[in-house]
């Protein structure tokens, strides 16, 4: 039977789970999508790879493989969102596989998690404002001659970087806020871009151009295999959708609200995705043209040659606000995550991270940490073509193994489930197979090297990044935190933000 939350309120449910209301409550249903869809975003997602696109599949993968990958990304949500339900916290999915976990084992399971959404968040912050510093640069480029090289591409991610920890330290109100109109600016900017570049140009592709020329770029001879890692666009794109479970605590009705803003993030995104992409795929007037733009950045080029130099300038404007809106939405939830897991002493110097500003009652140290980390991925595109890629993969990776470890230990709890006010009846085995099955195969293909030969500068560092992730939370795990994360007798866990969590870990199911 699903829990009945309709006599207990948010703060009573959050007390019941093993922590006190100590963010601020304020933000709607729709805010709480309005931050997953932001971060989702198809006019950063899709932009900032569709160059990659155009090389790894061309028209064909871009278009069938993204309402292919939209439909496997709405198992694996759907999945999240039944779980969402039951626990409505921060902590998010490492909370939700310490409680569905082998009582012996449950730590374990909530250990990894978290590194690994840790990782993933930080990672798509990362590429989020990195695609946003190629665009400006290109931007600049075109209208004063800043010229797109690495270095002023680093500086400008930088800056932006710097404006979205700025943004996070006034509170969780102007975030919400800006969070709303971002969903209409999303909306508004897909429709307005996509009919200029259906109306204007005087020439178009065909349909069958559309949705059936393949393009190889990459070096590889393997058809298949560049069809299985070109789905890596929009894989990318469909991410970040767990923020509405890290806005739970700020979030009324949050049993609800958070589940519905998970899946409607990924529903409208789809729609929207496919109109934008058949938009931009449709007007292309030359294809090697955009890709070989001084600008480096193929959307610029084709709105340039669609839409002539003026119009196209000030399209280019409305993406990258929308990508600024992103990022800015992104350091957002994973500061929360950060925030949640330092809570718990997962972090090194939890105590700093897990700070809230005493006026806004938001963490403004892990907002901090949040925008450090992720510039610190994008350095690489210093010495390294593919970085941005590889950025990109990492991001995928991490987020989508945290994401499919509660489903896992959900469809082991089977019957046992204790299910929230949203769930997926008796559909839950089905959906929740698939998307374990599909979490599977994309992160072994998001591993796997992106362009031939492999060099220096064209590798795939993705493995490695993931690589030393595991090494020191599993060092650290055997060394020490074996004996003390989300254990309720050790001494440490004794915190003002916690309550009988005793209590609460007596009544796992």
């Amino acid at each position: 039977m699903p829990l009945d939350v309709s006599r207990v309120s948010d703060e009573e449910r959050l007390k019941q789970l093993g922590y006190r209301q100590t963010l601020s409550r304020s933000m709607s249903g729709r805010a709480n999508f309005g931050v997953s869809f932001t971060i989702i975003s198809i006019l950063s997602g899709c932009m900032t790879l569709y160059g990659y696109g155009m090389n790894t599949g061309g028209p064909a993968v871009i278009m069938w493989g993204w309402l292919f990958v939209g439909l496997m990304t709405l198992f694996v949500g759907l999945s999240m969102a039944e779980v969402c339900s039951s626990y409505p916290t921060s902590a998010g999915l490492y909370f939700w596989a310490h409680r569905m976990g082998p009582p012996r084992t449950a730590a374990a399971w909530a250990w990894f998690t978290g590194w690994f959404n840790t990782l993933g968040q930080i990672a798509v912050t990362a590429g989020i404002d990195f695609g946003a510093a190629t665009f400006l640069n290109a931007l600049l480029d075109l209208q004063f001659g800043y010229a797109a090289t690495p270095e002023h591409t680093i500086v400008l991610f930088g800056a932006i970087l710097v404006l979205h920890g700025v943004l996070n330290t006034f509170g969780v109100r102007i975030v919400a806020f800006l969070n709303e109109l971002s969903i209409w600016w999303h909306i508004g900017g897909v429709l307005v871009i996509c009919g200029a570049l259906v109306l204007i140009p005087d020439h178009h592709q065909s349909t069958r151009f559309v949705f059936g020329e393949f393009v190889n770029n990459t070096g590889f001879t393997s058809s298949l295999y560049v069809v299985a890692i070109g789905l890596l666009m929009a894989q990318y794109t469909f991410t970040g959708y767990d923020a509405s479970a890290h806005m739970t605590e700020e979030t009324i009705d949050a049993a609800t609200a958070g589940p519905k803003g998970i899946v409607r993030s990924i529903l409208v995104s789809l729609a929207a995705g496919f109109v934008l992409l058949f938009g931009f795929t449709y007007a292309i007037q030359s294809y090697s043209g955009a890709l070989d733009s001084d600008t480096g950045v193929p959307p610029a080029q084709i709105l340039m040659d669609a839409l002539g130099a003026a119009t196209g300038k000030w399209l280019l404007v409305v993406i990258i606000v929308a990508q600024l809106f992103c990022g800015m939405a992104s350091v957002t939830a994973n500061s929360r995550m950060i925030y949640a897991f330092s809570r718990d002493g997962a972090l090194p110097f939890s105590r700093v991270w897990h700070k809230l500003h005493p006026g806004t009652r938001t963490p403004t140290n892990a907002v901090w940490l949040a925008t450090g980390g992720a510039f610190c991925l994008g350095l690489p595109y210093l010495w390294n073509s593919t970085a941005y890629a590889a950025v990109t993969s990492i991001a995928t990776i991490g987020l989508y193994i945290a994401y499919v470890i509660p489903t896992f230990l959900r469809l082991r709890q089977g019957d046992r489930f204790e299910r929230g006010p949203w769930h997926l009846g008796s559909w839950s085995t089905i959906v929740g197979t698939i998307a374990v099955a599909w979490v599977v195969v994309i992160t072994v293909l998001f591993m796997l090297p992106q362009a031939s030969p492999v060099t220096a500068k064209t590798f795939n560092y993705a493995p490695i990044a993931v690589g030393v992730v595991i090494a020191f939370c599993t060092t650290w795990w055997l060394a020490s935190a074996r004996k003390w994360f989300l254990n309720p007798h050790h001494p440490r866990n004794r915190a003002p933000h916690q309550v009988q969590v005793v209590e609460q870990e007596a009544s796992r199911p």
